[in-house]
């Protein structure tokens, strides 16, 4: 599960490796240090692959009859047969801009968590679906308890719900001594692979380790409205 992560860069930074620029760069607030489910965070979709959008994490279903229950992650094995991601597959893939993710570990007792990032905290993009909901009910209120943050309210008026989900695959050497699943990192030279080609699904497997990094960090991430430097500061376990 990938329920967290950060970009740390700066936005002309983001637009200079991606060779694309934000939609509307005055909303952007860049570096992050605790991105989370709920918020408004940048993706590239397929069919505008020059501009960096913001949309919502917690995929909702074009046929969901509310818009409660974004789904964060999809499994890479299955997403063309889940309902809820399988039109998303075939149509609305996109790339979530990233520089680590933070996996959660049981020790003694309680949850530590610790952040998986390449050595050089260089950004890269994770595999993603998207989707647009609409609705003509009155306002609605979603949610996502699992890390203690929550999908915001949506007002229907404000128009259709552009939501993202992260794509996840088999862990690599690292991160299979945290968690069994890990976020697809798409290599450089796939990305706009993945949001082109007809059948991509074997470019989600897992990154390779050996220029990866994973270490402890404080869990004061554990509270999404945290957001912070020096939660990417290693601590002691």
């Amino acid at each position: 599960m990938c329920g967290r992560y950060t970009l740390m860069v700066k936005p002309a930074d983001l637009e200079a490796r991606f060779d694309s620029r934000f939609e509307a760069p005055e909303t952007v607030a860049l570096p992050r240090y605790n991105m989370a489910p709920g918020q408004q965070l940048p993706v590239i979709t397929g069919d505008d692959p020059g501009t960096i959008r913001q949309l919502e994490w917690g995929l909702v279903p074009s046929w969901a009859d509310d818009d409660s229950g974004g789904l964060i992650n999809a499994r890479a094995e299955t997403i063309d047969e889940k309902p809820s991601f399988r039109d998303a597959y075939a149509q609305r893939r996109c790339l979530v801009l990233a520089d680590g993710f933070y996996e959660w570990v049981e020790t003694d007792g309680r949850k530590q968590p610790y952040r998986v990032a390449f050595e050089d905290d260089r950004p890269f993009a994770m595999a993603g679906l998207w989707e647009r909901w609409e609705s003509d009910a009155e306002t609605t209120q979603t949610g996502l308890e699992a890390f203690g943050g929550g999908i915001a309210t949506t007002d229907a008026d404000d128009g259709p719900l552009e939501t993202f989900t992260i794509v996840t695959t088999e862990p690599n050497d690292l991160v299979s001594e945290l968690h069994h699943r890990m976020a697809a990192i798409l290599e450089p030279e796939h990305e706009r692979e993945w949001l082109t080609a007809d059948e991509p699904r074997t470019l989600l497997e897992p990154h390779p380790a050996d220029e990866m990094r994973a270490y402890p960090v404080s869990r004061a991430v554990n509270d999404p409205s945290t957001d912070v430097p020096s939660l990417v500061d290693p601590v002691e376990r």
